[in-house]
């Protein structure tokens, strides 16, 4: 079955990676491109400032932007993919959704409401039954879905792998790549020969989303885990791929050996977009690895990639790496929309 689908703030550098990986997908067809209303009524291609390292699909290029409102949008769309920004998506989204529209969304608004499900599909699939929740306390017909933060998705996979050894406290120091600031986000003479140790709202996200996200649903409500997490995290002058130094502490004792074996054993989803195997680990004769350069692109940018474990007094240590606008942005709220699909939300 295909579903048509759309793409809320499509000429942005997210909503460019949507476009992208939406090329000859087999269960989406991309029908809609919004934008702001300044783009309104250009086709494609002359308002997207095109970015992405592979042509505009010709089947989008002559698509006619419409305006980010529900009145704008048509209304036999099956799924839409946001990318818009936060201060735009907290107006726009719930209209959208009281419209009826079913929104697979990647902005920071509402990832912490009781209510929306925030979805890592290899991780928490079950939270997607806080769809009906959302429809009644809400009153409407569509849904909204949240994917993390672009580092708290590099990092969770890894934790919830680590979780058979009694997950207790997270310290994570990010190393994260321009690209999720956005094109225009970090300037030349900022970045180079610098890193910038902070980034605004990054450190509350990762501390809090990764507990929802590695929390229970019991069918009416969802428990944040119980471990502690505490964020530091940091600009560098790569282009993509966020790099984490992670440090768990532990309620059991687990080798190195046993931790590489549950990393390398996370189970991966049934999806289109999914990657064979969800974490690639590297061995310790690999302990320079992962870097973003070599490593970003595994599994087409999707797959999580982990090195450096060691164990420590309390627990192991490692590093781990994903593609921040692919696994960490577009390509998680696709693989959300995968799994609603899949699992008859839509």
């Amino acid at each position: 079955m295909t579903y048509r689908v759309g793409i809320l703030g499509a000429t942005g550098a997210v909503g460019q990676r949507f476009i992208q990986l939406l090329d000859d997908h087999p269960t989406f067809d991309l029908a809609c491109v919004t934008a702001s209303e300044a783009s309104a009524g250009k086709t494609y291609r002359d308002a997207a400032k095109w970015r992405v390292d592979t042509p505009i699909p010709d089947n989008v290029a002559e698509l006619e932007v419409r305006e980010t409102d529900p009145d704008a949008i048509p209304d036999d769309l099956d799924l839409l993919f946001s990318s818009l920004p936060s201060g735009v998506a907290a107006d726009v989204e719930p209209a959208l959704c009281e419209a009826g529209y079913v929104v697979s969304s990647n902005s920071s608004n509402d990832r912490m409401a009781e209510d929306v499900p925030l979805t890592i599909p290899e991780i928490n699939p079950d939270h997607l039954g806080l769809i009906d929740v959302q429809r009644d306390e809400r009153g409407w017909d569509g849904a909204l879905i949240k994917n993390p933060n672009c580092s708290t998705i590099t990092m969770v996979p890894t934790l919830a792998a680590l979780d058979e050894f009694g997950l207790d406290r997270v310290h994570v120091s990010t190393l994260q790549a321009v690209s999720g600031a956005g094109y225009s986000g970090v300037t030349s003479m900022e970045i180079l020969d610098n890193a910038v140790p902070h980034i605004g709202g990054e450190e509350e996200k990762m501390e809090t989303e990764s507990r929802k996200l590695l929390g229970e649903f019991d069918g009416a409500s969802f428990s944040l885990h119980e471990a502690d997490v505490s964020a530091s995290c940091n600009r560098i002058p790569t282009l993509d791929g966020h790099l984490e130094n992670v440090f768990a502490e532990l309620d059991a004792d687990p080798s190195a050996a046993e931790v590489r074996d549950a990393l390398a054993a996370a189970p991966s989803a049934d999806l289109h977009s999914s990657p064979d195997q969800l974490i690639h680990v590297f061995g310790d004769d690999q302990p320079e690895r992962p870097q973003p350069r070599m490593d970003r692109m595994r599994g087409d940018g999707m797959q999580v990639s982990a090195g450096g474990v060691q164990t420590t007094p309390d627990g192991v240590k490692y590093n781990c790496l994903a593609h921040n606008t692919i696994r960490g942005a577009a390509g998680a709220s696709l693989l959300n929309g995968e799994l609603l699909a899949a699992d008859g939300w839509l």
